[in-house]
């Protein structure tokens, strides 16, 4: 896909998702490349990459970085984020300007996957493993594939209000309220162990890893930056281990536990594995399920986009899902939909 057509997908998504300022942006950005503008030089060798790798988020993370560092406070004046106020016009002039002074900077930045490290996908890991604790109540073995910096390895102590009732610490600094939309079972989660990894990780305990996770947080939405700052905040208390480790060598190394379930969980990674690892990591999550019994049981909870058909506009979308599957018995069940940043989760309690 030429790098035009990412960056009109991605304002696209952007608009969707709510960050009017990011849509603007890009498609400031598409307008400034056609035309022969700086874009072009900051964006050479990136003309035909795939969607799934995010260009258009990896330029305006690595920009919006820099204005977290309080490097460029000319632009900082038009992010929200930074205290400022977005301007398509003043803030496209400062936003070219930087790019113009900065090329070589930003470029090396480039090479940094998007590391949102997103605190909302938690509903989905938290309210998961409630309806797991349901029907399984033993101590859970945590282990996340694309962990980034680990945050939802913490998601037990984050607070979660939905339908009337509330989970989590009342005292934590980080609130989903409303959670979810559905009726959730009353179960106790215990985590005895929380354990991640990443090819790259980020460190959130030292200042550049949490502006870092910042930086891939879009300016205009002060949510879900509030969420992780407060999942930072977290970070610092609770201990996990992410490993810089790639996710079918991380599995393979992955044993059972007798009085406990193993959980792994993934959200929003798969599209950038390998088609050879994403069956490698299949066929593993199978092996260790012939081995599983009652009193040792594994459960594989995804948060993942699936194509949708609409019927009405013939067309293709997307659908984002929590699905468990568990052994020893091998049952799959679609728990409930959510929008990639964890957001309107309905859950299915039919």
């Amino acid at each position: 896909m030429h790098v035009v057509e990412a960056l009109q997908r991605q304002a696209v998504a952007c608009e969707d998702l709510g960050s009017s300022m990011y849509a603007e942006l890009l498609r400031l950005l598409v307008d400034d490349y056609e035309v022969g503008g700086v874009s072009v030089e900051v964006l050479e060798g990136y003309e035909d990459r795939s969607f799934g790798e995010a260009i258009g988020l990896r330029l305006l993370g690595a920009v919006h970085g820099l204005v977290l560092s309080g490097t460029v406070p000319e632009l900082a004046a038009f992010y929200p984020s930074a205290g400022g106020a977005w301007d398509p016009v003043l803030g496209w002039e400062a936003f070219e300007q930087v790019l113009q002074s900065r090329v070589g900077e930003v470029r090396s930045l480039l090479t940094q996957p998007p590391q949102t490290n997103e605190v909302n996908r938690s509903v989905a890991l938290y309210g998961g493993l409630l309806q797991l604790a349901q029907t399984v109540p033993l101590p859970v073995r945590l282990f996340e594939i694309g962990a980034s910096a680990g945050l939802n390895l913490r998601a037990d102590h984050f607070r979660y209000v939905g339908d009337g009732a509330s989970y989590g610490p009342a005292d934590s600094p980080v609130v989903f309220d409303p959670a979810w939309v559905g009726e959730m079972p009353s179960a106790e989660v215990r985590i005895a162990e929380r354990v991640g990894c990443d090819i790259a990780p980020v460190n959130p305990l030292t200042e550049e890893g949490a502006r870092t996770l910042a930086s891939y947080v879009w300016p205009d939405q002060a949510d879900r930056l509030t969420r992780l700052r407060g999942a930072v905040e977290v970070a610092r208390q609770v201990p996990a281990d992410v490993r810089p480790e790639d996710a079918v060598s991380f599995l393979r190394a992955l044993e059972l536990s007798e009085g406990h379930v193993t959980v792994v969980w993934h959200s929003i990674m798969w599209q950038y594995l390998r088609r050879p690892d994403r069956a490698a990591i299949e066929a593993r999550l199978e092996e260790l399920g012939a081995q599983a019994t009652e009193s040792a049981p594994l459960a594989h909870l995804s948060l993942e986009p699936h194509a949708t058909i609409s019927h009405e506009r013939g067309a293709e979308g997307w659908e984002y899902r929590v699905d468990l599957r568990r052994w020893p018995d091998g049952s799959l069940r679609t728990l409930g939909t959510l929008g990639p940043h964890g957001q309107a989760l309905v859950w299915d309690v039919s």
